[in-house]
């Protein structure tokens, strides 16, 4: 008699990470991308007063910019779930008060303290899904398939985030317009305390935990501002630029018209493409190498926000975003995916928190500036400066290539 034996099973992330774990981390970003556009609707309507509002929703990315990167260590150092249990519900409570201190006869000082507060407090759930997701696949995939698997993830992740980062402003808008200025907000504070904590709670936590009384090996600090990292991080604060100021300048454009309203609908059409293609990504063959991508695709984004200023009606608009969106999901896509490849040991937490919070950091920074541009210039003036924030990404495109050739000793991972 003949035994068979059956060969082993390849690993599938999906099998790896549970069927859950997807829907779970999908919505628990959701907070993240309502709560600038959010607070800044919120303080608007409240205090009628865009100035005060962008400010205050420029305070929220301040504070994400310096602590976010500090959560993503202290996930490294301590693990994800007690970290994103802590910052959740302390988010959650503080969303629940701004949205109570907008309308109550306090100085708009309390308003940028809470916002700073709430942006130091954000849970990083897209970078830490992502760092969670490449220890994953250190774990459990053979090496000659980690670099295939770690750049489909990345695409899909990116996916994710362009999906939120689309329809956070398209919900916020539909909750303002049909609830309060404050259902946002409040919504947001809902999310946060149950996705949040769900996904801190998930299985997959463990994967990116350190063992209980273990100090984690990890490659020293300044390795954290090695030029070709940073370059990526420039990178992804150009694309937060990027969505801020078309945000701010399209609800301008659609304020002419009459309909502000629905600026988040029609902002929607970027996320078609963008969407799409980030998830193409993994289709792509080898030899169109990472800086490659970020320089071509940069070059699209580029071309289509040049057009901006010339779009005399919503349905030219509409198709100058939809060819915006054809670079943005490919570029983000890349950019993740050379800060992947390029985390020091150990780090991969805080590298990601870094790329997140450049994002937010500058939508937040975009935001503001563009709503002032737009107050005093008017929309055309408004409508150049998501030109600018496309220079800055196809800028560090350029800067990248000579950084890509450096090699450096592997560390193990």
């Amino acid at each position: 008699m003949h035994t068979t034996i059956a060969a082993p099973r390849r690993p599938s992330l999906i099998h790896e990470a549970g069927f859950s774990y997807f829907p779970i981390a999908l919505i628990a970003r959701l907070p993240f991308a309502m709560m600038v556009v959010g607070i800044l609707t919120l303080v608007v309507s409240a205090r009628d007063s865009l100035a005060v509002g962008g400010l205050t929703s420029a305070m929220t990315g301040l504070g994400t910019a310096l602590f976010g990167p500090l959560l993503g260590a202290a996930a490294d150092r301590f693990g994800q779930r007690r970290v994103l249990l802590v910052a959740g519900t302390i988010n959650s409570l503080l969303l629940v008060a701004i949205a109570w201190l907008a309308f109550a006869p306090v100085p708009d000082a309390a308003l940028l303290v809470v916002a700073f507060l709430i942006g130091a407090s954000m849970p990083q759930v897209a970078p830490l899904s992502r760092s969670r997701l490449v220890s994953i696949i250190g774990r459990a995939f053979d090496r000659d398939r980690r670099e295939a698997v770690v750049g489909g993830t990345m695409a899909y992740e990116s996916a994710a985030d362009e999906i939120v980062f689309v329809f956070g402003p398209v919900i916020v808008g539909l909750l303002a317009t049909t609830l309060s200025p404050a259902a946002p907000v409040i919504g947001a504070a809902v999310l946060a305390l149950v996705f949040v904590s769900a996904f801190a709670l998930h299985p997959t936590a463990a994967a990116a935990s350190v063992a209980q009384g273990a100090k984690p090996a990890q490659a020293p600090a300044r390795e954290l501002a090695r030029p070709e990292l940073l370059t990526t991080v420039v990178g992804a604060l150009g694309m937060g630029l990027f969505f801020g100021a078309m945000l701010t300048s399209l609800t301008a454009f659609m304020a002419d018209r009459g309909v502000p309203e629905q600026a988040g609908l029609v902002y929607g059409a970027m996320g078609i493409g963008s969407a799409a293609f980030a998830l193409g990504v993994a289709l792509f063959p080898a030899r169109f190498t990472l800086p490659a991508r970020w320089l071509v695709f940069a070059t699209v984004l580029v071309a289509g926000s040049v057009a901006l200023p010339f779009a005399d009606s919503v349905a030219a608009m509409t198709v100058c975003l939809l060819v915006i969106g054809v670079g943005i999901g490919p570029t983000l896509v890349t950019q993740y995916s050379l800060a992947a490849g390029r985390s020091p040991l150990g780090r991969s937490a805080t590298v990601m928190t870094m790329l997140g919070s450049g994002v937010v950091v500058g939508q937040s920074a975009a935001s503001a500036l563009t709503g002032w541009i737009a107050e005093t210039g008017g929309t055309a003036a408004a409508l150049v400066a998501p030109i600018a924030a496309a220079s800055v990404v196809l800028a560090a495109g350029i800067a990248n290539v000579p950084l890509s050739r450096v090699r450096r000793p592997a560390s193990p991972r």
